[in-house]
């Protein structure tokens, strides 16, 4: 075998390691937030706000659908980082190829789903007539494109596995930069409107995914294998289904809490829709820093803990924390006196209600950054080490916290209790996972060691 595009994260200094993968996936995430907020920008500078409601009005349903992709993804990295770790690469290879069936198939079965029941969900939203044809031709023209991500965060989902955040990082720099050329294209020069940055979204999706796949076959040869053995192992999909269906799971109850909160904002007028679409594209890119940490968490913890490596597991945990503490306390007031000139990006110069309300949401939310930081690092460092039932969990506290606060906040004080519902399911959230891997319980939740 050939390591020279993986890393053996069982040996080291945990900081220096985690810091290391996790710096390629931050400058990745980044890039694959631009997608959507590229999106935001250019119908919210050059159509109006009404196109720019009807892309947010749609965020949260396609999460749904996509969700339960990322979470099957999630259950194959768990699977390949702790058999790496072990040193069984035989293992590693039926992993990657079973992964690769399962992928397929649960993206046709969710593309089916978000096309056909898209408009009737947007509906049960609550989503404004003046802007329901829109979100609906965004969310159709995506679900056709979910191969192209489910393909692409498949194969990211593997390399990761295996200590390589380079490759996935590449073609998304590729594809992100294809996005921003497209959408200005289909918008500004094709005058497409919403259709118009949905095609050129899932256009730059199919190419990073291929692009990924090609490159990644010809370069880690652990994961190449006859074409006659390139099929599922039975064994191994019942660990990929049984640890990423938890994960699916978690992802679906987040997704429907925002749903749930979408409802709530779709009661507002289409200015406090527009506010908080632009609030939650600021906060997705605030959150690229949590989720690429608890990503390179998750593959530090699966392989050495496959390893049998828990004390060393631990060390790498503590030292997440104290960087997730140190990045949060950094952006408050980046967030909280910055955040107006971040707003105005996505607006046009007369939309200053949309603005103001957004900067008022932020310095709600920004206080609770550590929070949303702790989610991310203890949800990830649990799935790692095999304890995937907490994740989920943590999935059910949002929806209950999120829904019931939204609603009851936002009967009080107005549009603000959004903001508060959202901040503190952060708080609930993520001190439930910082309980539970104090608690030490998941120590013995290893999936290599284990027989089904």
């Amino acid at each position: 075998m050939t390591k020279n595009m993986t890393r053996d994260m069982t040996e080291g200094s945990p900081a220096k390691l985690i810091l290391k993968f996790s710096g390629p996936m931050l400058i990745g995430n980044i890039f694959q937030q631009l997608y959507n907020m590229v999106d935001s920008i250019v119908v919210g500078k050059f159509v109006n706000k009404d196109a720019l409601a009807a892309v947010g009005a749609s965020g949260s349903l396609i999460f749904l659908i996509f969700g339960l992709t990322f979470g099957l993804s999630a259950g194959i990295s768990i699977v390949i980082s702790q058999y790496f770790g072990a040193g069984d690469y035989d293992k590693v290879r039926k992993s990657f190829a079973t992964a690769t069936y399962m992928i397929f198939v649960a993206a046709v079965i969710m593309g089916l789903i978000g096309f056909f029941v898209g408009r009737p969900l947007l509906n049960l939203l609550g989503t404004p007539p003046e802007i329901i044809d829109q979100s609906t031709i965004y969310v159709k023209i995506s679900f056709l494109g979910i191969l192209g991500i489910a393909g692409y965060n498949g194969i990211s989902a593997v390399l990761r596995a295996l200590g390589d955040s380079i490759t996935p990082l590449i073609f998304l720099i590729v594809a992100s930069i294809l996005n921003v050329v497209l959408d200005l294209l289909f918008v500004i020069v094709f005058k497409m409107g919403v259709p118009g940055v949905a095609i050129a979204t899932i256009i730059s999706q199919f190419v990073s995914a291929t692009g990924c796949i090609i490159y990644a076959l010809n370069k880690i040869k652990i994961l190449r294998m006859p074409l006659n053995e390139f099929k599922p192992d039975r064994d191994i999909l019942k660990k990929c289904i049984r640890l990423g269906i938890p994960v699916a799971l978690q992802n679906s109850f987040v997704s429907i809490s925002m749903m749930a909160l979408q409802s709530v904002i779709n009661s507002f007028q289409a200015t406090i829709m527009a506010s908080y679409t632009v609030v939650n594209r600021i906060e997705q890119l605030v959150m690229q820093p949590s989720m690429s940490l608890g990503a390179a968490v998750a593959s530090f913890t699966g392989q050495n803990i496959g390893a049998g490596k828990i004390e060393r597991a631990k060390k790498g945990m503590r030292s997440s924390v104290i960087i997730i503490l140190i990045f949060s306390l950094l952006m408050l007031p980046v967030m909280y006196f910055g955040g107006e000139y971040i707003m105005r990006l996505f607006t046009k110069k007369e939309d200053y209600e949309v603005v103001r309300n957004g900067v008022e949401g932020i310095r709600i939310t920004c206080l609770f950054y550590s929070f949303l930081g702790l989610i991310f690092v203890t949800r990830n460092f649990l799935s790692g080490a095999g304890d995937i039932k907490i994740p989920m969990i943590m999935g059910m506290i949002e929806v209950l916290v999120r829904v019931s606060l939204s609603i009851y906040l936002s009967s009080i004080i107005g549009f603000h209790g959004i903001f508060w519902a959202t901040a503190l399911t952060w708080f609930a959230t993520g001190i439930f996972g910082a309980i539970r891997v104090i608690s030490g319980k998941w120590k013995n939740k290893s999936v290599v060691s284990e027989s089904i």
